[in-house]
């Protein structure tokens, strides 16, 4: 069995699958692994020099999903996507369909990629820099962020659209992404200093938004597991509001809230309304 690693780097595992699939390496006879192989099986291996003998035309379409797929983080990661080349290349397209069990993987893999880039797209909070700081850093923005798979260099270039000009910064545990206005830096290892510059912005604003969030909280539409659904509780440590929402959904479980500003609003003093008198003066 040969063993490789391709640095988790689709660019790299295309390149050595190409060659596998050109000398006719089955699936079953390969293991990627990032880091030191523990199947006792798997021995290091030279990959075949040069292109083999065998010659094969994929869909477009297949290229473009397997690169969606690889950057789903998992186990059999590369190797999923070897076994449905090798089938393709082979004659059989059902490997990429829903209603195959290789494809149906496939397809669950692309879907959780694509929900992982809408979620970076919904929950990442930038911070903006005082100006002096902002100067001296040459950034405006930046967050912190936590993506489940590796979605940060694919989705970033919404933000590019959408903040114009603005300088911002995306720091991960993993990788990192700057923006200086007109060009995007990506970087496979976040550099530490971004990633303190991230975790450690101090937001002007979060107080108001906290305040604003308490106000507009409405525990009767509060639904736990739809909430977590939507919004994995691995998102809220980085929200202004999320050390609130686990109070304001206990509160709401135990019925001491009619609405969001009922606990707020009956502390707060008012004029007491004779008996002649319009409570609508």
């Amino acid at each position: 069995m040969i063993a490789l690693d391709c640095d988790e780097h689709f660019d790299t595992w295309r390149d050595q699958a190409r060659v596998l699939l050109g000398h006719g390496i089955d699936p079953t006879e390969v293991v990627w692994a990032h880091g030191p192989v523990h199947d006792l099986l798997a021995v290091p291996a030279v990959l075949p020099l040069g292109p083999g003998p065998f010659r094969t035309r994929v869909p477009a379409a297949l290229l473009d999903q397997l690169e969606q797929a690889a950057r789903y983080r998992g186990e059999q990661r590369w190797n999923l996507l070897y076994e449905v080349l090798w089938r393709v290349a082979h004659g059989d397209r059902t490997a990429m369909l829903a209603g195959d069990r290789l494809g149906s993987e496939l397809q669950r893999r692309i879907k959780q990629v694509s929900r992982e880039a809408h979620h970076l797209h919904a929950f990442v909070r930038f911070v903006p820099l005082p100006a002096a700081l902002a100067e001296q850093l040459q950034l405006d923005l930046v967050a912190f962020h936590e993506p489940a798979h590796d979605i940060l260099q694919s989705a970033s270039a919404h933000f590019a659209d959408r903040l114009g000009r603005q300088r911002w910064l995306i720091a991960t545990p993993r990788d990192g992404i700057r923006f200086d206005g007109s060009t995007l830096d990506y970087r496979r290892h976040c550099p530490e200093q971004w990633r303190q510059w991230a975790c450690h912005a101090d937001d002007p604003g979060a107080e108001l938004w906290r305040t604003y969030y308490r106000h507009t909280f409405n525990p009767a539409r509060v639904n736990p597991d739809a909430m977590r659904q939507h919004m994995p509780g691995r998102f809220w440590r980085h929200l202004p509001e999320g050390p609130l929402i686990a109070r304001l959904v206990g509160q709401a479980r135990q019925g001491k809230q009619r609405d969001g500003q009922a606990q707020e609003v009956g502390q707060q003093g008012g004029k007491r309304i004779g008996r002649g008198d319009s409570p609508t003066r």
